[in-house]
């Protein structure tokens, strides 16, 4: 003890409550910061998928406007510029919109893959080091 009754900084001599209050709340703590890590993942990998739904839906979109809209306008304009029947014309409209729907669903698939499963592995990673210092320093 020093001359104004407290103990050193470096001195060991805790009362045994004051350490078990104190790592129970850093314990605590350490818990809540393992689940907000959780939750951000979770947010993070969610935001991936709602993405990639936005790319199905834009696929969507384009193939049903693109189909009712421009069928009538491309293939007779094809089929009138090259002097061919209007059926050809039809054909090699629909062959463009179904080759930009397949780029769009690829588009979709890979950002639906980057987002699955939305499961916080990060957070689980850290919770089983913790777990494993904890197993750890009880040994």
């Amino acid at each position: 003890m020093t001359s104004n009754g407290s103990t050193p900084p470096g001195s060991a001599e805790k009362p045994l409550g004051e350490i078990v209050s104190e790592v129970t709340s850093k314990a605590q703590l350490l818990v809540r910061e393992e689940i907000e890590l959780a939750k951000a993942e979770v947010t993070q990998k969610a935001s991936k998928l709602a993405k990639g739904a936005g790319f199905f839906a834009g696929a969507g979109v384009l193939a049903v406007f693109g189909l009712i809209y421009f069928f009538h306008f491309l293939a007779l304009g094809i089929a009138d510029w090259t002097g061919l029947k209007p059926y050809v014309g039809y054909a090699i409209v629909t062959v463009g919109i179904f080759l930009i729907v397949g780029l769009l669903a690829l588009l979709g698939i890979r950002s639906m893959k980057k987002g699955t499963p939305p499961v916080p592995e990060l957070a689980i990673e850290e919770a089983k080091k913790t777990r494993a210092a904890i197993e750890e320093a009880r040994h």
